[in-house]
């Protein structure tokens, strides 16, 4: 106030109270710019409360994470001590259960769950599977000689192109003696063409050569007694063995004991 009072004594007139004016609008502006009022100071705290929310917020998912992490380690941990094969025993299981509760509810309507089965699968499927089935080798090796005699005879009767001609001819030429019962008598009466003689005899030929080629090594016995230098040898003393064995069985062990004369 001196100062403005000064500055109107000096500079009498209306332009000296405008510069009076000025300067107390500047000092009101700086004195608020260096004190902060109540709306920096909420404006600061909000900001406060923003980071603090934040930060809750992160410790929660570290938080969640932490306990995610432990948990998923103890399933890894029992998943490891079950068997290598558990999750595929697993679905077998499932589906049984699942089939015997099909079966339970066919049966309790009245119907036949082959039926409902077949009616639930869908074409590409059954193509597919019987394409799978096709793939697979029937053959699972030797069992008994009955089940290989069914394979061979099967393979041959694969074989077989039917010549409808020839059938046409046989049933103009015997008629109802073609087709025989229990009663008929045809011993003697068929004579088998040329060319079905040459195809018996090119197949036993076939199965002469391909025999010819099977050889079954003999298992090696390792506690077996070594008296031979090499293979050779080895089959030239088991025929000498097999002949002469037991005429010089007792040779042989009077050489062992070393009572021998």
């Amino acid at each position: 106030r001196a100062r403005a009072g000064r500055a109107r004594g000096s500079l009498p007139g209306r332009p000296a109270q405008c510069g009076s004016l000025q300067s107390e609008e500047e000092e009101e502006e700086e004195e608020e710019a260096a004190e902060p009022g109540p709306s920096a100071a909420a404006a600061a705290e909000q900001r406060r409360e923003e980071r603090l929310r934040r930060f809750r917020e992160l410790h929660m998912k570290r938080y969640e994470a932490c306990k995610l992490n432990s948990q998923e380690v103890v399933e890894e941990d029992k998943r490891l001590k079950l068997p290598p094969n558990w999750e595929a025993k697993k679905a077998r299981l499932e589906w049984e259960l699942q089939v015997q509760e099909k079966k339970k509810e066919c049966a309790a309507r009245g119907e036949d769950y082959e039926r409902v089965k077949l009616l639930e699968i869908s074409a590409e499927d059954a193509e597919r599977w019987e394409r799978k089935k096709k793939k697979k080798n029937p053959d699972l090796g030797f069992s008994d000689y009955a089940a290989a005699q069914l394979r061979q005879y099967q393979r041959l009767t694969r074989q077989i192109k039917p010549d409808l001609e020839q059938y046409e001819r046989l049933k103009e030429q015997y008629g109802e003696a073609l087709y025989p019962t229990s009663d008929s008598l045809l011993h003697g009466t068929h004579v088998p063409s040329k060319d079905g003689v040459d195809r018996m005899v090119a197949d036993l030929e076939k199965q002469i050569e391909k025999r010819e080629k099977y050889s079954r090594r003999r298992p090696y016995n390792d506690d077996a007694d070594i008296d031979y230098i090499n293979e050779r040898n080895a089959k030239f003393n088991q025929k000498a063995e097999r002949f002469y064995g037991k005429y010089t069985a007792e040779i042989k062990q009077n050489l062992e004991r070393g009572t021998a004369v």
